[in-house]
């Protein structure tokens, strides 16, 4: 898509970035369903909750598909599996972040042109790998391994250093961000507002909270841009950073690149009377440190241009899970293994009562024919459905447009 000569500037963006949002989702269903969390949740309200176990109330995702996880680095560089983006996380129900990943791992499985009995072993295999995080002490057997795909990613996440992140977000290694279609210059306005909430101490704390930079120093504003990323966030306020830790510009090891993502109300149904922070940048923090703990101690919440911001440091081994083709022998091994992440999620915030009256509510309504929840099964059937003709209608907007 061109971009016209005006988008770039702050009051031009809206439409330009709507354009760019709605031709990603035309790509497949699969980046359908990753990018419309709002149909989502209006077929959970028509669908009727009643339908669903209430599990207890604990930290969810909100938004789990399979985008939202990969490999995620703590401050002292040890790099696990997690949730990765937390925009939509809120105190609800644990089974609506199961039936959204079980939707992202059957379109996956649509687009790899599997068949449906391969669909329904990966939910299966994706129920069994969340259960698993809730029984403490079982050993694990090779059903537990990363499969293949995540095996890869993890492989390249750990062996990433800072000109890798430079080269793919930055596109060069020079202390500079390149202007262009995925970085536009700021407004004086916006660019002001930038290094002020980088005079926040507890905001600037962050490129000096990483083991290799725990003796503190000098943080200074290099270069700063408006991010055009990812679906769910176009035409919010997004802005790279790039940081100097105690000025040596040229080591990668002082340079400190800085994702400042406005917080937004969440779609995702919380539980009533739950007590989370009223702020929405302040949530997500919130949430993240419950559920990827590794996220969590490199966010904070901050306030730019009267607006809540999230804010975080990137680091060379955080990489998005892409799982848009499967083979057959892979689906089941990566629904288990993916389960079995967001299980853990789920389980590190309940005590041992919770955990087995959970596991026990699982457990029920199951058939002969399916060892899932029916549940589980049925909501996927319909959302498929749903999304599939909802993605059509899209992709019949987006050529009419486009005429």
């Amino acid at each position: 898509m061109k971009q016209p000569d005006g988008a770039r500037r702050p009051g031009q963006r809206g439409e330009y970035l709507t354009k760019m949002r709605n031709l990603k989702m035309a790509r497949s269903v699969h980046a359908y369903v990753r990018g419309n969390t709002l149909k989502f949740y209006e077929w959970l309200n028509d669908a009727g909750v009643k339908t669903l176990p209430e599990g207890p109330a604990i930290w969810i995702c909100g938004d789990c598909h399979t985008g939202n996880l990969g490999p995620v680095a703590n401050a002292d560089g040890d790099v696990e599996i997690q949730i990765r983006d937390l925009d939509q996380t809120v105190i609800g129900n644990p089974a609506h972040d199961l039936i959204r990943l079980a939707l992202s791992l059957a379109t996956a499985a649509r687009g790899s042109n599997l068949p449906g009995v391969t669909t329904v072993q990966m939910m299966e295999a994706l129920l069994e790998g969340y259960e698993h995080a809730f029984k403490r002490g079982k050993p694990h057997d090779g059903r537990w391994n990363k499969p293949v795909p995540i095996q890869v990613v993890m492989r390249e996440a750990v062996r990433r250093s800072w000109k890798h992140l430079a080269r793919e977000r930055l596109e060069d290694v020079q202390p500079t961000i390149p202007l262009g279609k995925r970085f536009w210059p700021l407004a004086q306005k916006e660019s002001a507002a930038v290094r002020t909430l980088f005079d926040d101490e507890a905001i600037a704390g962050l490129a000096t909270g990483l083991s290799n930079r725990r003796d503190g120093g000098h943080v200074e504003v290099l270069d700063a841009a408006y991010w055009v990323k990812g679906c769910s966030s176009l035409g919010r306020l997004r802005y790279a950073v790039l940081l100097d830790v105690d000025g040596g510009v040229m080591e990668g090891d002082d340079l400190c690149l800085i994702d400042v993502k406005e917080g937004v109300k969440a779609a995702a149904p919380r539980y009533p009377n739950a007590a989370m922070p009223r702020d929405n940048a302040q949530r997500v923090v919130e949430g993240a440190r419950h559920l990827s703990p590794f996220l969590g101690e490199r966010m904070r919440a901050g306030r730019l241009m009267d607006r809540s911001v999230v804010v975080r440091e990137l680091l060379p081994q955080d990489i998005k899970l892409e799982i848009d083709e499967l083979t057959h022998h892979e689906a089941s091994d990566v629904a288990r293994y993916l389960g079995f992440v967001v299980g853990k999620a789920h389980a590190r915030q309940m005590d041992g009562a919770t955990r087995r009256a959970w596991r026990n509510d699982l457990g029920r309504n199951r058939s002969k024919t399916l060892d899932a929840p029916l549940w589980l099964w049925t909501s996927v059937v319909e959302l498929v459905s749903g999304h599939e003709a909802g993605y059509l209608e899209h992709c019949r907007r987006v050529a009419a447009a486009g005429r």
